[in-house]
């Protein structure tokens, strides 16, 4: 049996200067704008027939602060499809409390890296399928990674970041899934920082080298411009998921004209 591709709308979420949660959308993970409120955004992506809804709070990490709870709780109440919360999770017990604050899933990135064992524990603790690896990778044309891929006739490697992209590791992101991937991981998360807000595709060499490392689900991100990228991260990387943001918010393109474009060209969707 063929598995359906999932599409995915995301919400980057902050505090504004009242101290109150909203959506964020930017560039490089840079020059946010305020973009609406995320209460009634996962409201309107639940109508609109997303496979699936994901909440990032954007600086929870680099704050040193918990994820926005009360947030995460509100929007549970507006969708009845999977939902994953990410930022700012670091131990066993905040994986427990944004789970019982209403999330399906949580997307663990700095946390994860910090301490790997946190993969282990929170999968034996909550099962792998509660347990989304996130991974903010960036373009290096050094020798300083372990795996490579050719991009555009030089050789390129894939470095973990951490705090929103704002700091590198020195970490092969390919090594770093393989490892995710044996501890446990239910999913990946896979981030560009150079696609990311662009609109000029998804980083296949980067999505494409995860998929073909790993057995657990891919889900794409960073970039996407329209169908056709959706397409191409697919058919060209294999990824499982694709997820966007911007074409969705600013309503470029609707999940229904997405789904139909895929639908047209035999990538199989949920309807």
């Amino acid at each position: 049996m063929t598995l359906t591709k999932r599409i995915i709308p995301c919400i980057d979420v902050d505090l504004d200067e009242e101290g109150n949660a909203a959506v964020y959308t930017g560039v490089n993970f840079e020059d946010l704008a305020y973009t609406g409120d995320p209460v009634e955004m996962a409201r309107r992506y639940n109508a609109a027939g997303a496979d699936e809804f994901v909440f990032l709070d954007i600086t929870a990490s680099a704050e040193g602060r918990e994820t926005m709870l009360d947030t995460v709780s509100r929007v549970a109440d507006e969708v009845f499809i999977p939902l994953t919360v990410g930022g700012g999770i670091r131990t066993r017990d905040d994986v427990k409390e944004t789970l019982r604050a209403g999330a399906d899933k949580v997307s663990i990135n700095t946390g994860a890296l910090s301490r790997p064992e946190l993969i282990t524990d929170a999968a034996a603790a909550f099962g792998s399928q509660c347990v989304v690896i996130s991974v903010d990778a960036r373009r290096r044309f050094d020798e300083a990674g372990e795996q490579y891929a050719r991009i555009d006739g030089e050789s390129c490697w894939f470095e973990c970041t951490v705090k929103g992209g704002r700091e590198g590791t020195g970490i092969d992101a390919v090594e770093w899934v393989e490892e995710a991937d044996e501890r446990g991981a239910g999913e990946l998360f896979v981030n560009s920082i150079d696609a990311d807000g662009t609109k000029d595709g998804y980083d296949i060499p980067l999505t494409a080298a995860v998929c073909e490392s790993v057995s657990t689900p891919v889900i794409a991100s960073s970039g996407c411009g329209g169908p056709e990228d959706v397409y191409e991260v697919f058919t060209d990387a294999g990824a499982d998921a694709a997820l966007a943001a911007s074409i969705f918010h600013f309503e470029e393109y609707t999940i229904d004209a997405v789904k139909s474009y895929l639908d047209e060209r035999d990538i199989p969707v949920r309807h």
